[in-house]
């Protein structure tokens, strides 16, 4: 047996020029091709059936690498393996773990374009990107969607669960359908971390319990039509300032503070200087007809510049004065909710992108590279937007 191997030089094998197969013993072997290239192949049996694999070129390959991946093969064959059959599981694993190396932001994405055709409302998609943009992206988008587990889970509804709780149960059941999606694609093993059954109703509260006895600090949106109608009766200067921050989405200070000069009723923009600004950068907020229509109703009790004037009119309206008027008809809700609300719209019920309504906020994007390549304030998408928010105020 041991004459047989070893055949074969390093010499011997560059000259060889004829086509065939030249053995080395043991069951390697180079093939020189008629068109004159060499590859090393071993040839071995199994259930009495010869069977070749290979094991690279000889331009790659020297003899002494060949002969020691035809041991591993013929060791593969001693035990009983086929060396074939072996290879293939190897590759099937290796494409399995990359698999599994996809993040949850790509599975998401790819199961919104999945599910697209099959969506009747065009803007579901939209809504399904904006929530889980907005809530779920920022704690698990960027980890592996196998890495995914509860701790993950109740970090990112556990900030919204009780304040936001319809908001939060559509991301839970949208995290679960994409974990769903990917065990199907076989991009994740093991129990879905999102499912509520007998998972996580043992460690968040019923969301229909919680919806009898919390109030909410921020309105949700879907009763927000109904007491924006009730807010526009009410004639007193708490309930026009209200009107006019839900309308703008602004910041209670911003709104309750701003003067006649930084209104431009032509271009229908109101300019907030820098220094009334929270990130201290100057922002303009396109003005939709009702936020027209509340500024003119009180141009005639402007006083010191004041567009909003408390009582003795030598300083903006109160925060006091429309603390008192809500706590009056929508008891719980604080002014500075309805940013939420009007963020929540957003994601659930218009199909316009995360940076928009962000930039609606006024708000400064977190990510470094984001922030770098977006140098617009997106002022026309978001005069489009607030123009469907106020519809959306003012529907029935």
């Amino acid at each position: 047996m041991a004459r047989q191997a070893k055949r074969l030089s390093a010499i011997k094998v560059k000259k060889l020029t004829t086509p065939g197969w030249y053995p080395d013993g043991l069951g390697l072997y180079l093939q020189v091709s008629p068109s004159g290239s060499k590859s090393w192949v071993y040839r071995y049996y199994t259930n009495g059936k010869e069977k070749r694999t290979g094991l690279g070129s000889y331009t790659i390959i020297s003899l002494e690498e060949a002969r020691r991946k035809a041991d591993a093969k013929r060791k593969l064959v001693h035990e009983g393996v086929d060396p074939i059959a072996h290879k293939k599981a190897a590759k099937t694993q290796a494409a399995l773990d990359e698999a599994k190396g996809i993040t949850f932001r790509e599975c998401a994405s790819s199961y919104i374009e999945s599910h697209r055709a099959g969506w009747s409302n065009k803007k579901h998609a939209n809504q399904w990107a904006n929530t889980l943009e907005t809530y779920a992206y920022p704690v698990m988008g960027n980890l592996s969607i196998q890495d995914i587990d509860v701790s993950c889970v109740i970090r990112t509804l556990e900030p919204i669960w009780n304040t936001k709780t319809e908001t939060a149960t559509r991301v839970r059941q949208r995290i679960e359908a994409v974990i769903d999606w990917a065990k199907a694609r076989d991009y994740r093993e093991g129990d879905n971390p999102a499912r509520w059954k007998g998972h996580l109703d043992k460690l968040l509260p019923n969301p229909s319990k919680i919806r009898k006895v919390e109030h909410h600090n921020a309105l949700p949106y879907i009763e927000m039509s109904s007491f924006f109608r009730l807010l526009r009766s009410k004639e007193s200067m708490a309930a026009s300032a209200l009107s006019f921050i839900i309308l703008t989405a602004t910041r209670s200070g911003e709104a309750r503070g701003a003067r006649v000069e930084e209104i431009d009723f032509q271009s229908k923009t109101w300019t907030i200087p820098a220094e009334r600004m929270k990130a201290k950068r100057e922002h303009k907020v396109p003005l939709s007809d009702e936020a027209i229509n509340v500024l003119k109703e009180v141009s005639n009790q402007q006083m010191n510049g004041y567009i909003f004037p408390g009582s003795k009119g030598n300083a903006p309206v109160t925060e006091a004065a429309i603390r008192k008027l809500l706590k009056a008809e929508q008891p719980g809700v604080t002014t500075h909710g309805f940013r939420s609300t009007f963020r929540d719209w957003c994601a659930e019920k218009t199909d316009s992108p995360r940076e928009v309504a962000e930039a609606a906020l006024a708000h400064i994007l977190g990510d470094q590279t984001e922030s770098a390549y977006l140098r617009t304030d997106l002022f026309d998408r978001r005069r489009e937007l607030m123009g469907e928010w106020s519809r959306y105020c003012l529907s029935s």
